[in-house]
């Protein structure tokens, strides 16, 4: 039977380092309050949704290093973020909202949590795992720099699915006799870089996994940090950069049949970090089914069914009838490239 949800991500357009903490949380609840008028009853804000997107600056003083911040523990009750729960409980709506956190022991982490409106409080948290770029700045002045590894810790949580409650009438409950696909939504979440690597998306697909959700902030242009195979101009970079997004998402929701949804962070942050858009929600056989068309604020809605998952999970993508686990070794036994020997 149908097990029909609404959801939405909500694209954010650029956030500086001089913009206002409460001007930024207007602007969430803004797109919350179209996300609604729509019918969602989840929506999914960017990675550092509440900042601009620090981790490209090199930033010496403690004092504004800390302003990036927030506490997990407070971030629901805290009074610069918490009128954004507030009006989620409100309106009804589960929101998973990324910012970077500072935990109890000092160590800084690139977080989401996800929110539940019907429990009134977070029931999930994810870390990002996979975090690029550098710890030192680049030689060149211009480059657009990366440099979460010099501000955060990589996730500790690992890819832990979670059912979100009530979301879906009439879904089965522990103690029923159930089968799969009949319960609660099982969502996982992952942050901007994770999304490109296949190991986290199949982490999720063998726990079922419905809908991955993955708020990002990606550069259009950022050749020190990528490298190039050919030089290219800004245009042609972003244009590589989007399709890079929607081929990951497209493909690992296919290979792991579940629906994605991700939100971006785009347009020209600080006068000269430009942002891909390309916000999406794509689904298990890895179509695009909705799509953001500017790089400002924006809502990407879609209204989507659940039992779709289901032909992909028990045919070709049947885990436990097609998966060899006795030739899949090095996935989990080396990090680096060991090549053959030279003949």
């Amino acid at each position: 039977m149908p097990r029909t949800l609404k959801i939405a991500a909500a694209q954010m357009g650029p956030i500086h380092l001089t913009s206002k903490r409460e001007d930024t949380i207007q602007r969430m609840l803004t797109l919350l309050t179209s996300a609604s008028k729509l019918g969602a009853q989840l929506v999914l804000f960017p990675e550092t949704a509440l900042t601009t997107f620090f981790p490209r600056h090199l930033i010496t003083s403690p004092e504004e290093l800390e302003s990036y911040f927030d506490s997990a523990s407070t971030i629901t009750t805290a009074p610069n973020t918490k009128p954004l729960f507030d009006e989620a409980q409100k309106l009804g709506i589960d929101i998973s909202v990324g910012f970077a956190e500072r935990d109890t022991d000092g160590q800084g982490y690139n977080t989401c949590v996800y929110y539940s409106a019907k429990e009134a409080k977070v029931i999930a948290k994810y870390r990002k795992v996979h975090l690029p770029g550098t710890k030192e700045p680049f030689e060149n002045p211009d480059a657009v720099n990366q440099l979460e590894k010099r501000y955060f810790t990589p996730g500790n949580l690992g890819f832990q699915a979670f059912r979100a409650p009530d979301l879906v009438p009439g879904a089965a409950k522990k103690g029923a006799e159930v089968k799969a696909g009949t319960g609660d939504p099982i969502l996982g979440m992952m942050i901007c870089n994770d999304r490109r690597w296949a190991e986290g998306w199949r982490c999720y697909g063998l726990q079922g996994v419905e809908i991955v959700l993955c708020g990002y902030n990606t550069a259009g242009f950022a050749p020190d940090l990528w490298g190039t195979r050919k030089p290219m101009t800004p245009e042609e970079a972003e244009i590589d950069a989007v399709f890079h997004h929607k081929l990951v998402m497209q493909g690992n929701s296919y290979m792991n049949s579940c629906f994605s949804v991700s939100a971006a962070k785009a347009g020209m942050e600080d006068g000269k970090y430009d942002l891909i858009g390309g916000s999406c929600i794509t689904t298990p056989e890895g179509h695009v089914l909705a799509e953001a068309k500017t790089k400002d604020d924006e809502i990407v809605f879609a209204e989507i069914d659940l039992e779709d998952c289901r032909q992909g999970k028990e045919k070709t993508f049947d885990f436990v009838r097609h998966r060899r686990i006795d030739q899949y070794g090095p996935i989990t036994t080396q990090t680096g490239v060991v090549e053959p020997e030279y003949l």
